[in-house]
């Protein structure tokens, strides 16, 4: 990692950065290894593994990817890694045979795979991942605001799983190595978890919004790795490239939607079972 930044260059993921170094409303930092956030871990080489487990301890990955994105997609080379926890913990409602977001496509009920081996990767009807949900467009060529389709997704995701954002937030709070958080592009349900843990943290709002929009400056090389997999492709390949780009007031207007309708970030943890006790150690495991 750069001293300078908190990007850290892996050659299987290009949206990995370390959430250390953010200012606090009461002037402290962040604590720097505690905790990272990143795009999809599946290509990660020996090396990458490496580095995250010499390197920052690596201890934990919360997994926000919906159960059919994980079927799709395969198990990654931190789940053959004994000393790596991996929490698959999706931000949408899964139910049944099927997750509830892939009931919107009609997907037929039918298409359970018939082997009795792990599926390989693609082996799941493509149809069963609503990319309009994992990979939410920032703008979009027609009458509605866009930045209200983004918001209303963002609050979908509270909606739909507060059990798997509380659930993330508490896996951070584990004393021993990091965690890393991840999605598809590690841009929306990671920039939503993030948030509010930075949030409890009480890093400053302006540095919270800044860190979810720095996911831009790599929005390319995101893009590209999607493509290379038949889970997003042919969706991605129908929008145009900026259209992904994850604007600063997105981030902004959630945060004030979440204050106004609950009171704040804080609150509806509380109102989902978070604890003050869960408060303190968060903010002991990320704060200087």
């Amino acid at each position: 990692m750069n001293a300078r930044s908190r990007w850290i260059d892996l050659d299987g993921a290009v949206n990995v950065r370390d959430l250390g170094g953010l200012p606090t409303a009461d002037g402290r930092t962040t604590r720097r290894g505690r905790v990272l956030r990143s795009d999809n871990l599946q290509d990660l080489t020996v090396s990458d593994v490496r580095i995250l487990i010499d390197h920052y301890g690596l201890k934990d990955v919360i997994d926000l990817r919906s159960d059919a994105e994980v079927r799709l997609e395969g198990p990654g080379p931190l789940t053959r890694t004994p000393s790596v926890t991996v929490h698959n913990l999706s931000l949408f409602a899964e139910g049944g045979r099927h997750t509830d977001v892939a009931a919107d496509t009609d997907v037929a009920a039918d298409t359970e795979p018939s082997s009795d081996t792990e599926p390989s990767r693609n082996a799941v009807d493509i149809d069963s991942v609503d990319i309009d949900r994992v990979l939410p467009w920032q703008t979009r060529p027609d009458n509605s605001p866009a930045q209200d389709r983004s918001i209303s997704h963002y609050l979908g995701y509270l909606d739909d799983r507060p059990d798997s954002i509380v659930a993330a937030l508490r896996v951070m709070t584990r004393p021993a190595g990091s965690a890393l958080v991840h999605c598809a592009a590690g841009k929306d349900r990671t920039g939503v978890v993030c948030a509010f843990a930075l949030e409890v943290a009480g890093v400053t709002r302006e540095a919270i919004v800044a860190d979810y929009a720095q996911t831009g400056e790599r929005i390319d090389a995101i893009l590209a790795r999607l493509r290379a997999s038949t889970t997003y492709a042919d969706d991605l390949d129908s929008r145009p490239a900026d259209s992904h780009v994850p604007h600063a007031f997105i981030m902004e207007k959630f945060l004030t939607r979440v204050d106004e309708k609950f009171g704040g970030s804080l609150e509806w943890l509380t109102a989902h079972g978070w604890a003050a006790e869960d408060t303190e150690a968060l903010r002991a495991r990320l704060l200087d």
